[in-house]
């Protein structure tokens, strides 16, 4: 702590957003390793938890990564844990919904390549699909390219891993089903980007914030083979679609969720448009849960994710990626507004009030009772805290019931 108490912040991601909420509050920045909360990239909070690392966190001290992450945020990691997790759990009612369903279900089928290379090539043969190739972990559309012919991947493939070659210290890619009929707005494809809250993995306390945004494609869209090549109509990355010469810097071409839901259920009704935000809650407490026993739960951290969906034209969600570091960088006023009431609503809930006084650590703050926060723009996804406490004090009465029933 400051001398005069006040928190001490430290930041990797020096975007606006951050600075100026944590400003507000009358917070000191720190370049020094004396801070209070710390808001870094992935990669440094993967190095900070190493145990090549001696620098070890006290209770004072608040990061917002969990030391493996990548466990959930690495597409192949992702897809591999969810394939898992219904496995393992496969004669558990719980992971399924009302369909019959699990999360697993909802993620395109994905091969990991150059492991499951051989697995891709029987399927592709079954099949007369498009396949999208991406790296396992970069962003904003880099290295992205669908694939329309088994020569394509196979050249790509020899370029890429020498024959015999485990491909173990190169860069690891995954190839999925393309979803060829997403759903249309004025013709043009867009995805969902949704913020998850995560303070604890077990017992597991997850929320969603209600602002989020649909990215579009500026360019309509279409399956034509001269097309397949053209990523202002296949690919909605913001920083891809700049780019063009149809982005509109006005919108940035992005509706808010709530513009979005307004316009789902006018065209398709109020029914659909509930089912499918149900579907998506399903989809992110189990993706979470598929990696719940495997995440490091450091008393220390938290996570804000950014998910990536995408939804079809008979309105059924599939999740594509889940962010570690969703950009934090706006394009627009609307923009700006909205990753600032997300990133506020997030310290509102991460950080223990008096917390400069050290009244009340993180490791206890973070599992707290949910009705003594502040969620403004957050809803609870999920609280095994609260679940846990029911079931014990539902155990407690069946007792006290039978030992009076016995007098």
């Amino acid at each position: 702590m400051s001398r005069d108490g006040r928190i001490r912040y430290k930041v990797e991601v020096d975007k606006g957003v951050l600075t100026s909420n944590f400003e507000r509050r009358g917070w000191l920045r720190t370049g020094d390793d004396d801070w209070n909360f710390f808001w870094t990239n992935a990669w440094t909070a993967k190095m900070m938890f190493s145990p090549e690392t001696p620098m070890r966190l006290s209770d004072h001290q608040i990061i917002n990564h969990f030391p493996n992450h990548h466990e959930l945020t690495r597409k192949d990691c992702m897809v591999k844990n969810v394939k898992r997790y219904r496995k393992d759990n496969e004669k558990n009612g719980a992971i399924y919904n009302s369909e019959g369903e699990t999360v697993a279900d909802y993620v395109p089928l994905t091969y990991s390549l150059p492991s499951d290379y051989a697995l891709f090539i029987e399927e592709y043969k079954k099949t007369n699909s498009l396949w999208i190739v991406k790296p396992a972990n970069r962003a904003q559309g880099k290295g992205i390219f669908i694939v329309t012919k088994l020569g394509q991947i196979t050249k790509w493939a020899k370029q890429k891993w020498l024959q015999g070659d485990s491909g173990s210290a190169k860069e690891q890619y995954i190839i999925s089903k393309y979803i060829e009929d997403p759903l249309l707005v004025g013709g043009k494809k867009f995805d969902l980007r949704l913020y998850v809250l995560v303070t604890s993995y077990r017992p597991l306390r997850a929320y969603i914030h209600k602002e989020g945004f649909a990215r579009f494609c500026t360019v309509p869209y279409n399956t034509d083979v001269g097309d397949l090549d053209n990523l202002f109509v296949h690919l909605t990355n913001v920083a891809v679609q700049k780019q063009g010469e149809d982005y509109n810097d006005k919108h940035g071409s992005k509706w808010n969720t709530n513009n979005l839901r307004l316009y789902l259920e006018s065209t398709l009704g109020r029914e659909k448009c509930e089912g499918l935000f149900n579907t998506i809650h399903f989809i992110v407490i189990h993706s979470l849960r598929a990696c719940q026993s495997i995440i490091t739960n450091d008393r220390h951290c938290f996570e804000l994710y950014g998910y990536d969906l995408l939804v079809d034209s008979s309105l059924r969600p599939w999740l594509i990626e889940v962010n570690a570091s969703p950009s934090l960088a706006f394009t627009t006023a609307a923009d700006r507004v909205l990753k600032s009431t997300v990133i506020s609503d997030t310290i509102d809930i991460v950080v223990p009030p008096n917390m400069a006084d050290g009244e009340r650590l993180y490791k206890e703050h973070r599992t707290w009772s949910v009705n003594d926060l502040p969620l403004n723009g957050f809803q609870v996804l999920c609280d095994d805290t609260s679940e846990r406490e029911f079931t014990e004090s539902r155990q407690r009465q069946g007792s006290a019931q039978q030992q009076r029933e016995r007098k």
